[in-house]
């Protein structure tokens, strides 16, 4: 075991500049850090290779300013050498207790203890509590389901746990990996067409590090497989024990070409042959793995709401690329991707008669590719002026490709953006 914690641990004994050097700027660090202050533990939450453990890397070299390096210590679970022992919880006691043999803390100081896919070990949380209670440690763990804290052991955390969800790269973090400044106006101006090339990259292809740091397009489309693949198939399925796993396999790459529009499971089953209840329970896990969101009709009584139909969108435009109808829809990619700049816990959509695409913290978005064509045009703003009128706002947003103006539509406001300054300010 020492030789794996001192690979996980290079910063024991490399000083603070030889370590973590390579990882790219994350904007959700700068909360991660400012929840390190306090006493409960941290859960950073999201798909796998989102980078959860190159956030906790950043982590850890921010750390290493003012903490003595032997007081911070990381384990990666997934390694091969600790799975035969996920079903024994009390093995994390002992991977704790070779650490402080082999690195020897300073034990009147507090200890970072950071542990990377927690979840793969059984009632992992009875240790977390038995330490957090007794010991000066700050926990820092990583999981790959939302309901990582959802258990029925989990709640002996409750009121314990800061959280934290990562998703992949957004575009202000990809534009930062490309090196394209667009903190100004005048940054913005002197660098209009590479922006508008990024844009059009991150539209396809999404924000995994993995899939825009590689050139070729076939190997992309490779890594997106297997990104979606190892969650469905080393996830999912043995997490809830699904017999055919091939059919679940399928059934996301189905839905992928039916993002964006509202999921009706009756036809989902007449189509692709699985009961309508086992495709319920499948986009279920979908969404607690991170593959797909549901967002709900909004409605003023929350039963209403819970009721409605869900829209189905997909948390990185990647997967676009992987659906059954492969042909490029323009409108449902960036319609997806306004969703994944939007994706927040309470985000809807809104359907009475006449349709906006997003609703969230009292604001209306409305999504087209392209204005140009007055019937398509008049359309948009009638959604946005139906809802503004019936919730009581008097502006609306709507995301274009490349259009951007401010109009007055019927007593609304309307501010029309395209979607490279929609990303950028969002």
């Amino acid at each position: 075991m020492d030789s794996v914690l001192l690979e996980d641990n290079p910063h024991w004994v490399k000083s603070t500049n030889e370590v973590y050097n390579d990882y790219t700027h994350r904007e959700l660090l700068e909360k991660a850090l400012a929840y390190m202050r306090a006493k409960e533990m941290v859960a950073i939450i999201g798909a796998r290779r989102v980078g959860k453990s190159s956030l906790t890397k950043l982590m850890i070299k921010a750390l290493l300013h003012d903490v003595n390096p032997k007081n911070i210590f990381f384990i990666n679970l997934e390694k091969p050498s600790f799975i035969p022992f996920k079903h024994d919880p009390t093995y994390l006691e002992k991977i704790y207790d070779t650490y402080l043999k082999l690195a020897n803390p300073n034990m009147d100081e507090k200890i970072y203890f950071f542990i990377d896919e927690i979840q793969i070990f059984d009632s992992w949380e009875v240790f977390i509590k038995s330490k957090y209670e007794n010991s000066n440690i700050k926990f820092v763990i990583t999981g790959s389901n939302a309901s990582l804290l959802a258990s029925s052991y989990a709640t002996l955390l409750t009121g314990r746990v800061l959280k934290l969800e990562l998703s992949s790269f957004n575009f202000r973090e990809f534009l930062n990996y490309k090196n394209i400044a667009y903190g100004s106006a005048l940054d913005i101006a002197q660098n209009r067409i590479a922006i508008k090339r990024a844009v059009d990259e991150y539209l396809k292809w999404g924000g995994y590090y993995s899939v825009f740091s590689n050139p070729n397009e076939q190997v992309k489309i490779g890594i997106l497989k297997n990104i979606a693949e190892d969650i469905i198939l080393k996830d999912i399925v043995p997490r809830y024990s699904i017999k055919n796993s091939e059919a679940i396999r399928d059934l996301f790459f189905y839905v992928l070409s039916n993002a964006t529009t509202q999921v009706n499971y009756s036809r989902l089953a007449k189509k692709i042959g699985i009961d309508a209840k086992m495709i319920k329970e499948y986009i279920g896990y979908f969404q607690d793995n991170f593959l797909v969101k549901m967002i709900p009709n909004y409605h003023t009584k929350l039963t209403q709401q819970i009721k409605s139909v869900k829209k189905l969108y997909v948390t990185d435009n990647g997967f676009l690329n992987l659906g059954v109808n492969r042909s490029e829809n323009r409108g449902t990619m960036l319609e997806n991707m306004v969703f994944t700049a939007l994706n927040q816990e309470k985000l809807h959509y809104l359907l009475d008669g006449k349709e906006c695409d997003f609703y969230l913290n009292g604001k209306l978005y409305q999504v087209s590719y392209d204005i140009e064509d007055e019937v398509t045009r008049k359309r948009e703003f009638e959604g946005l002026k139906f809802f503004a009128d019936k919730l009581g706002k008097d502006r609306g947003y709507l995301v274009t490709y490349d259009s951007s103006e401010v109009v007055e539509y019927k007593g609304v406001g309307v501010e029309v953006l395209s979607l490279d300054g929609f990303l950028v300010r969002i």
